[in-house]
């Protein structure tokens, strides 16, 4: 079963961010990022596929317009589609405000043609729910909480990703567990701490100086990480800088105690990397790896997620693919449903490259929505063999971004931003299956930021479209 590509059926997408809301309020516009998956509108392009879109408040009509622009026949796909909204720009996440609106609950369920009553199969059946209409039907949210498991129980459809119960593999902490299960090279550090002083004890075993990095278990982004510069005194006097701005360390040995972390040692070598493959496991247990991505890191400490390149760079790319894959068996093993990704640095050495895992992110990740876009708007293939996506016998490069902030667009409407992307030749070329794909439009009126993904014949069109498309919507009086 792929949620890029389904044959048939439901997908009921659920773009909650149900995480921990105190780094999802350091985000410029996170209800924009319930918009990330918008892409799998284009799923719409098989006849037997319906899509049922979840949001906090409306979608601009404009933005549908734009997605459902990129088929054969819009007004047809229009007919399979159906958006539902809280219109409540609430802070909770969606799936919790969603729990408590019985009307829209009612709504899906009319969506989805009845109610089936019976066992829901969260993780575990690859044959999806019944709603009635005799099709089959499966959630796809952006990250699995309790939340969604009960929404799931509520609408008896299974969950494409990981049930609540094997969360702690995706931690960071847990990640180290599955990486040294794998016997995939790790960054050198502990993990399971659970207080201060255990990270000191861990810390102490690294050595007595040197740059170490602390991680809370549970966060994203890189927003729960602190870079310390370990002297012989205690890590709260030492030189640190954590990654969200507002954070000390009382408040960061709190998360610690709520959360766990791991410490591990903090990689200076130049030039460094930070590669990241994209895996997949299906209900009923296959799995590979769909993709590798460079990831563009930002932020005070150069960790935070803004953007990727795909592929990964050929010096390691097939290293990359296999740790993933003995990473992705392992968690198939366990249980695990649906996309993941997992976070490497990739160190030059004398004999080449060596590849050290860094962390594993049980849910759908930033590079997951650019690879979509590519792989339905191009129509091109996953070639496993050289880790490239290939169409007519041509390899598809991109380059994307979360964070195009561009304060001149403020006030402008979404519609308005594709014109003009399209007016300046910046747009998806059909015919050459090239060009910009663009995501997060509804961020644009009130903060001037988007995001886009730059599709080219080679890393060096990918990466010029690029360019000219920062410029122009940087520049736009």
């Amino acid at each position: 079963m792929s949620i890029f590509e389904p044959d048939e059926g439901t997908l009921v997408v659920l773009p909650s961010l149900s995480l921990p809301q105190d780094e999802l309020r350091r985000i410029t516009g996170p209800l924009c990022y319930e918009e990330r998956l918008l892409f799998l509108l284009l799923t719409l392009r098989k006849p037997n596929v319906e899509v049922v879109y979840l949001t906090s408040t409306p979608v601009d009509s404009a933005v549908v317009d734009y997605y459902l622009s990129f088929l054969d026949d819009p007004d047809e796909a229009r007919t399979r589609l159906q958006m539902i909204s809280l219109d409540d720009p609430d802070t909770h996440p969606l799936t919790e405000a969603l729990l408590r609106r019985p009307d829209v609950i009612a709504r899906v369920r009319a969506a989805l043609g009845g109610h089936r009553e019976g066992d829901t199969a969260t993780g575990e059946s690859g044959n999806g729910g019944n709603g009635g209409n005799g099709r089959a039907a499966w959630m796809v949210p952006f990250v699995v909480s309790e939340y969604e498991e009960r929404l799931a129980g509520m609408l008896s459809l299974p969950v494409y990703g990981p049930a609540t119960s094997l969360a702690h593999l995706g931690s960071k902490s847990g990640g180290r567990t599955i990486g040294g299960e794998a016997g995939v090279p790790l960054v050198r550090g502990f993990g399971d701490l659970r207080s201060l002083i255990e990270v000191e004890h861990a810390a102490r075993a690294l050595g007595p100086t040197g740059k170490l990095m602390v991680k809370l278990n549970n966060s994203y982004s890189g927003l729960g990480n602190a870079i310390v510069t370990k002297d012989d005194r205690p890590l709260a006097s030492c030189p640190t800088s954590f990654s969200a701005s507002d954070e000390n360390w009382t408040t960061f040995a709190e998360k610690v105690a709520e959360r766990g972390a791991v410490i591990e040692e903090f990689i200076e070598d130049r030039p460094l990397y930070s590669p990241s493959a994209l895996a997949r496991i299906t209900p009923g247990g296959a799995y590979d790896v769909v993709a590798t991505h460079e990831q563009i890191l930002g932020g005070p400490n150069g960790d935070v997620y803004q953007g990727c390149t795909f592929p990964a760079r050929q010096e390691y790319r097939a290293e990359l693919g296999a740790h993933a894959e003995r990473i992705a068996r392992i968690l198939a093993g366990r249980g695990v449903v649906g996309l993941f990704g997992i976070d490497f640095f990739a160190v030059k050495t004398d004999g080449g490259y060596r590849t050290l895992m860094c962390e594993i992110n049980l849910r759908i990740g930033g590079t997951t929505h650019p690879f979509g876009a590519a792989l339905l708007t191009t129509g091109a293939s996953y070639d496993p063999g050289s880790g490239t996506l290939v169409h007519a016998g041509r390899p598809k490069h991109y380059v994307a971004t979360d964070n195009c902030a561009a304060p001149a667009l403020r006030g402008r409407t979404p519609g308005e931003v594709v014109k003009l992307v399209h007016d300046e030749g910046l747009g998806f070329d059909r015919e050459s299956r090239t060009g910009n794909v663009l995501h997060m439009l509804g961020g644009i009126p009130k903060y001037g930021k988007l995001g886009f993904t730059s599709i080219g014949d080679s890393a060096e069109e990918a990466a010029e479209l690029h360019r000219r498309t920062l410029v122009t919507l940087r520049q736009t009086a």
